[in-house]
């Protein structure tokens, strides 16, 4: 689907939900480019966009306390950008037609029922002179921006999530805030050009809610600009011991990236856990994948904590060198991290597990012997791991509120 059919079929469709605009999204940026474009320097780009951005919003500011705080916002992508230049460069590959997002006519997002954002009034007041490409991730950053302005933090996090999961694309949060301030500095232009073109300046009452908007978006950058010390999560568990549901909602709550497991084995070969059917292949749980599939959760958690970000790990962590692995990424860093033990009687998980096979149409006998296999390969926690342990009984009815409050006490301990 290209940009100019999704907006097309944007004009008569129904609002998308969260889901369906990650899944166009992903769609649209894996297509392959157009043979007729040339591939410009990445941060050649970026430069651009960003005096461009700057020089627009510096004309039409009078104030002087906003005016040095968008000088300093100015100095911080100067230098964001020399620090993440060869990441920059490197995604040389991925460019694509600007503002895929920020082009359909009307993007409408609902939220289980509930209008989210109507995308016209986020378009531009006057033409602005964008860069013929950009970097994919300036769409997820845009998307973000315009949520959490609506103050839909939750929604904000797990479109990040999300989009991640379903491009792979986890070097993008490395840029992604960098892009989030440069696309938080274009709603401050836009907010500024609406006010010079309505006149707001003779009518104080319209001055003060422009300038409101202009001051949220500012805001918005600063945060996004902030220097962050996330933890890593890792939870641990045999099957139908409740980490999945437990950690999918630490997305939304602490603003945490989700790495599975599952996810990450599928996807060394080439499969997606949404659209797969039936029993899994049979040579996907060898010694060999195995190991792969945590050096690549390894490989993902650091790209992930250097940009920034909490990361929560959702496997079965049997082994301890696979525990190890993991925890090494965050300690190797100066960074804190929690290892969360979700446990449940046995009962509990073999009707979990008799449940989730039914659902899924796959043999519940072998899923109950898989439990059996991972309950006796599993690997006692060393001393040194309890220092970092917490467990958490899924079944009690408070368990989300209190593994949440020992992530945060934990973390304000270290």
């Amino acid at each position: 689907m290209t940009g100019h059919q999704a907006s097309e079929q944007n004009t008569v469709s129904d609002p998308f939900s969260l889901d369906e605009l990650l899944d166009a999204l992903a769609e649209f940026h894996a297509e392959p480019l157009a043979c007729e474009y040339e591939v410009p320097d990445p941060m050649e780009l970026l430069k651009q966009r960003v005096e461009r951005e700057y020089n627009a919003c510096r004309s039409l500011l009078s104030g002087d306390e906003d005016i040095q705080r968008l000088e300093s916002l100015h100095n911080w992508l100067h230098q964001d950008m020399a620090r993440l230049a060869p990441i920059i460069e490197s995604r040389r590959d991925r460019l694509r037609p600007s503002r895929w997002y920020m082009e359909y006519s009307d993007v409408r997002l609902h939220d289980k029922g509930r209008l989210v954002i109507t995308q016209s009034a986020a378009q531009d007041p006057q033409p602005f002179d964008y860069p013929v490409m950009s970097d994919p991730g300036n769409d997820i950053a845009s998307l973000r921006v315009e949520l959490e302005l609506r103050g839909e933090m939750q929604l904000s996090h797990q479109a990040l999530d999300g989009y991640l999961r379903r491009s792979a694309d986890y070097e993008l949060a490395r840029v992604v805030s960098l892009l989030q301030v440069v696309e938080s500095m274009a709603g401050m232009r836009r907010s500024l050009q609406r006010r010079n073109s309505r006149g707001d300046n003779e009518r104080p009452a319209l001055l003060a809610e422009t300038m409101n908007s202009f001051r949220r978006y500012l805001a918005l950058a600063e945060r996004h600009a902030e220097f962050r010390f996330p933890p890593l999560i890792i939870g641990v568990g045999v099957s139908g011991s409740g980490k999945s549901r437990f950690t999918r909602a630490l997305v939304g709550r602490m603003g945490a990236v989700r790495l599975s497991s599952d996810v990450q084995r599928l996807a060394l070969y080439g499969l997606d856990i949404r659209t797969l059917e039936g029993d899994l292949p049979e040579d996907i749980y060898t010694r060999e994948v195995t190991t792969k599939t945590y050096q690549r959760l390894a490989t993902c958690a650091g790209i992930l904590l250097d940009a920034g970000f909490m990361v929560c790990i959702d496997g079965t962590f049997l082994e301890r060198s696979q525990r190890d692995l993991l925890r090494l990424q965050a300690e190797a860093r100066g960074l804190p991290v929690l290892l969360v033990s979700f446990e449940a009687d046995e009962s509990t998980l073999r009707r979990r597990i008799s449940k989730r096979a039914l659902r899924n149409d796959r043999d519940e006998s072998m899923s109950l012997a898989v439990l059996a296999a991972q309950q006796d390969a599993f690997e006692d926690f060393t001393d040194e791991e309890r220092l970092h342990l917490v467990r958490i009984d899924s079944t009690a009815e408070n368990a989300a509120e209190t593994l949440a409050s020992m992530i945060e006490e934990h973390v304000r301990v270290l």
